[in-house]
């Protein structure tokens, strides 16, 4: 092949080719300063490169906005300390090889550090380089360690907790599925980065370690090798070997110190996006009282006979100087709130009072949330709240969920409830009411922890489980001991959430339903063509919907309700068996939503005797629903409920199954007293599902 051919290969080749040929590019170089002797030209271009390196490293660990924003700290700890371990193994060659003609025989840098910076004393250089060793070793490596497998071992301990507060936002609609999946990557993610700076710690660690041996084993190789091989007086050995060794050690231990201090700047900061020079400063210059304490402390040292006076007098003036400045700055502020609050803007032309109207007549509230003055930081913007948006979550969940725009929440303060309490109400009856505490957080108990906690003991208001309200610095402490926590917005919205899933057939009404149709014609014009009101009237329609919702079955597929409607309305004016007969067409969808995927669902069923004796009742009273005695009636609760939560603690689903005639009957009877236990006929059994009877009540 020609010179002209090979040229026009080389060129066809993109640079992306290249791509992951780093690492193994540098695992190369590493074994070959390792194997291979190395001029002293290039030595001095490595080194250079390695402190600019660990220059690198700590500026970036510096301005990095939070640890896991540098999550490859790691990797890039262990590749700097193996590039350094592969120089000292090249310079110690060429120290031992060439040391006897000289002090540049190894390098201009190794000269450099062993000359101008120790000055020329290998006791001297001796001393500084044992410091270093001990302030790498001793102080900084070890404390970052040990930082680092607490961290790490915390952590750990507290990802079954956030994981838990992940779910409950994603219940509550504060979350949607995209979200959650980035917050679980990032639980992950700071799991394994401290695990792995837990590890990178050692390496640290070793080097040093590794250090002080090299330097030990330079300086007698020095001597025999000097002394025997090349004939050289013992001073003379002391005097180039040492200053060699010394030279090669400092300039391998400051890039390591570097690391060192690097490694212990990610692992002591906190996982918070902010600058750290500007978290540092805001924090140690909030309280200008300790400030001119310390400007005090300064003076008093200042003029004390033998003290060095201009040094501490002209400090504590500059202090002095920093705390009164400060001080002034916090009183202005005040003073500026204190002007506002007392003066609030308001519109200089007056109101002129109006006639009365019908917008002066207050209309029910769809969905009302009202709160006690204490909570209005909760929807206050301004303040920070929050609430306004976990509601607007919870509904956008809903809505998705339901099928259906679920209506606004009006939210206004009531001075008539207490400062701490809120009431939830539907068309103007309150049917939620809890009190909190906006400025704690709750740790709910999921069933199972391994601690207990100091706070106000209390109950969830959403689930009824056992809670406690907590200080927000005790957060990763109750996550670590098992504990769900979650904010004072996301327990409202949470709650808001269970009450409006509970209760969705009252949201839906005329109008809604009269959108949904207006919406399914633009896809199916055909479909909704001369279906209200020449098939059925809306009213019947509202009726079938809100059956379904109260039996906690979407109406998202509403192509395939109308359809059922269309061929059944003609045949049916009876809610009830419209409503039937739209579940049986909608059994697919009905089993995946309780058991999901599975071929095989697990049933609870009634026993035959049992069973025949409710169809006779039926019938007895003209299908208005069985005359069950109230002594039986609370036995079936009591069986009902205990096979719910044996299904529970097992992990599966409860469902009951019946015939077609008792299902909307006990479907209401179990709605209230067991949430829990979802109603399903044999018709509603899809052909491709199993069943697998797991408990028979009445037996």
């Amino acid at each position: 092949m020609d010179v002209s051919a090979l040229l026009g290969q080389l060129k066809k080749i993109k640079p992306s080719s290249f791509k992951g040929l780093g690492t193994p590019l540098f695992v190369l170089a590493a074994l070959g300063m390792i194997i291979l002797p190395m001029p002293p030209f290039l030595l001095d271009i490595l080194f250079s490169f390695n402190l600019a390196l660990a220059l690198v490293v700590l500026l970036v660990a510096i301005y990095t906005d939070r640890p896991l924003d540098f999550a490859a700290f790691p990797s890039v700890l262990l590749i700097a300390t193996l590039l350094r371990l592969a120089l000292n193994v090249a310079s110690t060659r060429i120290v031992l090889l060439e040391g006897h003609n000289g002090g540049d025989a190894a390098g201009k840098v190794i000269e450099s550090f062993g000359s101008v910076v120790i000055g020329g004393n290998y006791a001297v250089g001796l001393v500084v380089f044992l410091i270093l060793i001990i302030i790498n070793f001793a102080v900084v490596t070890k404390g970052a360690g040990r930082i680092a497998e607490v961290s790490a071992r915390f952590t750990l301990d507290a990802m079954p907790g956030k994981q838990m507060a992940i779910d409950a936002d994603l219940n509550a609609g504060v979350l949607n599925q995209e979200q959650a999946r980035d917050r679980r990557a990032e639980v992950t993610k700071e799991a394994d980065f401290y695990g792995a700076m837990d590890g990178a710690s050692k390496f640290v660690k070793g080097d040093a370690i590794a250090g002080i041996m090299i330097m030990v084993i330079n300086i007698l190789g020095g001597f025999v090798i000097g002394m025997v091989q090349h004939g050289l007086d013992f001073s003379s050995a002391v005097e180039i070997y040492t200053l060699l060794t010394i030279g090669d050690g400092l300039v391998a231990q400051i890039p390591g110190l570097l690391l060192s201090i690097a490694a212990a700047l990610m692992v002591t900061r906190q996982n918070e996006s902010g600058d750290m020079g500007q978290m540092m400063t805001s924090q140690m210059l909030d309280n200008p009282k300790s400030i001119a304490i310390a400007a005090g402390v300064l003076f008093i040292m200042g003029i004390v006979p033998g003290m060095p006076h201009f040094a501490f007098i002209s400090l504590a003036l500059v202090v002095g100087a920093v705390a009164y400045f400060l001080y002034r700055k916090r009183n202005q502020e005040r003073e500026e709130s204190l002007a506002l609050a007392k003066n609030p803007p308001t519109d200089k032309a007056a109101a002129k009072p109006k006639e009365l109207s019908w917008d002066d007549v207050q209309h029910v509230d769809t969905i009302g949330l009202e709160v006690g003055y204490r909570l209005i930081p909760l929807v206050d913007k301004g303040q920070g709240g929050e609430l306004l948006g976990r509601i607007k979550g919870v509904r956008k969940k809903l809505s998705q969920e339901l099928g259906f725009l679920v209506p606004a929440v009006h939210i206004r303060d009531n001075l008539d409830l207490s400062p701490n309490t809120y009431r939830i109400s539907l068309m103007g009856v309150a049917c939620g009411e809890a009190e909190i505490r906006h400025d704690c957080e709750l740790a709910i108990n999921p069933g199972q922890v391994y601690g207990k906690l100091d706070g106000i003991e209390t109950k969830d208001p959403a689930f009824g489980l056992e809670a406690v309200w907590i200080s927000p610095e005790s957060r990763e402490h109750a996550q670590t001991l098992g504990y769900t926590v979650v904010d004072a917005a996301t327990v409202v919205a949470t709650h808001l959430s269970q009450l409006l899933s509970n209760d969705a057939a009252k949201l839906l009404g005329y109008e809604e339903v009269q959108q949904l149709m207006d919406i399914l014609a633009k896809n199916s014009p055909k479909l909704v063509d001369g279906f209200i009101p020449d098939v059925m009237p809306l009213g019947t329609v509202v009726k079938v919907m809100q059956n379904l919702l109260n039996e906690g079955v979407s109406i998202r597929d509403l192509r395939t309700i109308v359809q059922t409607l269309l061929e059944y309305g003609p045949k049916s004016a009876d809610t009830e068996v419209l409503t039937a007969a739209v579940r049986i067409s909608l059994k697919r969808m009905i089993v995946q939503e309780i058991s999901g995927p599975e071929t095989e669902i697990p049933v609870i069923t009634l026993a035959p005797e049992l069973e025949q004796m409710l169809h006779q009742s039926m019938q007895a009273t003209g299908g208005e629903g069985p005359n069950i005695e109230p002594s039986l009636a609370e036995r079936m609760q009591k069986s009902l409920e205990d096979a719910t939560q044996r299904q529970e603690m097992v992990g599966q689903p409860a469902i009951l199954l019946t015939s077609g005639m008792l299902r909307s009957t006990l479907s209401r009877f179990v709605k209230h007293t067991i949430p829990n236990l979802r109603v399903i006929s044999y018709q509603e059994v899809p052909d491709e599902k199993q069943i697998r009877i797991v408990s028979a009540v009445g037996q």
